[in-house]
């Protein structure tokens, strides 16, 4: 049974000059059943950002397709769009940028519903102005301050009370807490989790911390270049990781013992180049176990079980 938000094969590339394409986002296909969070996460650069605004139609694809709940958004005219984005929001991962600095925390969180004429009185917009306020535990005298007037945390809550302010289904989580102190990360982490379960959201939740991802997925994707190379659930993906890429990724969560220092995958070699990439695995140059048929032809990504998946010619 397909879930409430599914990929096929979506491509993204971008124009370089006179160079040729950057492959973002390059044949990824997602399943998220309702409800649940898939983790997505890779270094810096390898397409997890542009994959959340591809799937929220920030973004035109080059090519394949996103289903929300079995109706194809690239076919969807401005009216079904519209619809489609009442449902589908996105937390971003700067709590400052992505305010208005001139904006009161009332005219932020009321923005939504005033341009979707949700609330048909003043009245009835400060009611729900407050009780979104109260959602995201963010106290009410800071209904009339300015993002400048905060801290991250409540800066981050304000940005969550207006994903949360058109009643979405969906919501892309992009990088929300990476920005925060530790402290305020778990705060938020709670929140979302809490939310989750009240009201039956459904993430992508786009990171770089494997701890964090850990902590808030059911099924975790790990993205390479543009590509998936390995997706499978949280549990098994810590527990039994394959593709060798993944395996470094974990190797690098620092532990919390004192004088222990463990780096038992440390990458080496030369990044494969994005743009206009070689036929073959692209993370052939930095891996161990390269074969002379990781270069020959792209692996393709297969089930080892368990809905476990992995792109690698080991297996």
């Amino acid at each position: 049974m397909s879930g409430i938000l599914r990929t096929v094969d979506l491509k993204k590339y971008f124009k370089v000059g006179r160079s040729g394409l950057l492959h973002a986002v390059d044949g990824v296909n997602v399943d998220i059943p309702r409800g649940s969070t898939l983790g997505v996460v890779g270094e810096s650069g390898c397409g997890k950002s542009t994959l959340g605004r591809l799937v929220l139609g920030l973004l035109p694809a080059t090519s394949g397709s996103v289903y929300y709940d079995g109706v194809n958004i690239m076919n969807c005219g401005r009216p079904e769009m519209a619809d489609c984005r009442r449902k589908m929001q996105i937390i971003f991962q700067d709590p400052y940028s992505s305010l208005n600095p001139r904006m009161s925390v009332f005219e932020l969180i009321s923005e939504p519903l005033v341009m979707n004429r949700v609330c048909g009185s003043k009245a009835e917009q400060f009611r729900r102005v407050t009780e979104l306020m109260d959602t995201v535990g963010l106290a009410e005298r800071f209904i009339n301050s300015y993002p400048h007037e905060m801290d991250g945390g409540r800066r981050q809550r304000v940005g969550i009370a207006r994903a949360l302010a058109l009643r979405p289904q969906f919501i892309v989580c992009d990088e929300p807490v990476s920005a925060l102190d530790v402290s305020i990360q778990a705060q938020i982490l709670n929140l979302l989790m809490d939310m989750q379960e009240e009201m039956g959201l459904t993430y992508m939740f786009i990171t770089h911390d494997l701890s964090v991802v850990k902590h808030i997925s059911d099924e975790i994707m790990v993205m390479y270049l543009g590509q998936c190379v390995e997706r499978a659930k949280s549990d098994e993906l810590f527990g039994n990781p394959l593709h060798p890429y993944t395996k470094a990724l974990l190797s690098a969560i620092p532990e919390p013992v004192v004088g222990r220092f463990s780096r038992d995958r440390l990458l080496k070699g030369e990044v494969s180049d994005p743009i206009d990439p070689e036929p073959g695995c692209r993370f052939a140059k930095r891996c161990d176990f390269r074969k002379p048929e990781c270069g020959e032809r792209d692996v393709p990504i297969s089930d080892r079980g368990d809905d476990h998946l992995v792109a690698c010619t080991l297996y």
